[in-house]
């Protein structure tokens, strides 16, 4: 598949996904919203992909949010394609570990977009602020919940309603992202993070990464109920696949007997 607005490449299991409108803070346009998604389920319809990181081409965005300028000039387009795609969902979906490479400003729908990554590293440059109350607008993807549960009610909502900028090593301290790392260091700490991810069972990552997103959204008990649930499914999954891996050795061995 062609991109235009995002750069895509495989390399040994990892997808990478840039986002490719530097000049314009890769801010999200209609395009590229539409690209992005395309890309995302050509993830999920990729077996062989395991792991994800998404990040924005150039040293000053990671993405600036929808833009402003398309949205403000209410094209049918732009519109049409903020409700059929649905890129947090999209994200969420794809089947695989998602790590956010946040290289620059993460700002408002770029913020909501870096929340839904599974989790985040961040160079020393970069920065994160909500943005939506400033240009007249409420988040739709996520941020208001998102948010709170991340770094506290009382932290969310002084992002929120201020709209001011935090640094990265404030955002480490508040448990918003995994690391801080120099920005010449960004894309080779997420590839190393990737591959520690490649040497696992991908079902059996998926199914985790699964598991704790429920127990997320639920309390306790809902969430320890559903482990259960999953554990015996991916048991019985695995027991069969297990018989039916013995049944072609021995297979295989009986012919390779009956050669000799």
């Amino acid at each position: 598949m062609q991109y235009q607005q995002i750069l895509f490449e495989v390399d040994s299991g990892v997808a990478t996904i840039r986002l490719n409108r530097p000049q314009a803070m890769n801010s999200m346009s209609s395009n590229l919203l539409l690209e992005l998604s395309n890309a995302f389920n050509q993830v999920k319809s990729n077996t062989s992909i395991q792991v994800v990181i998404i990040t924005g081409e150039g040293d000053r965005a990671f993405c600036a949010g929808l833009d402003l300028k398309e949205l403000s000039e209410g094209t049918d387009q732009f519109l049409e394609r903020l409700d059929s795609c649905d890129i947090i969902e999209s994200v969420q979906n794809c089947g695989c570990p998602v790590i956010g490479a946040v290289n620059g400003c993460a700002i408002t729908g770029g913020f909501e977009l870096a929340l839904a990554c599974d989790f985040l590293i961040a160079s020393d440059t970069a920065k994160f602020a909500d943005t939506h109350a400033r240009v007249g607008l409420v988040p739709s993807w996520g941020m208001s919940q998102k948010l709170p549960r991340l770094i506290g009610i009382s932290r969310a909502k002084e992002l929120s309603l201020t709209g001011r900028f935090i640094s990265a090593e404030e955002a480490l301290s508040w448990g918003l992202v995994n690391h801080v790392v120099p920005a010449s260091e960004l894309m080779d700490k997420a590839r190393m993070l990737a591959d520690a991810m490649l040497s696992n069972d991908a079902r059996a990552m998926s199914s985790i990464r699964d598991t704790m997103d429920y127990g997320w959204q639920h309390d306790l008990q809902s969430g320890l109920a559903y482990e259960a649930k999953v554990f015996k499914e991916f048991t019985a999954v695995m027991a069969r696949d297990t018989v039916a891996n013995n049944r072609q050795r021995v297979q295989e061995q009986g012919r390779s007997q009956n050669k000799q």
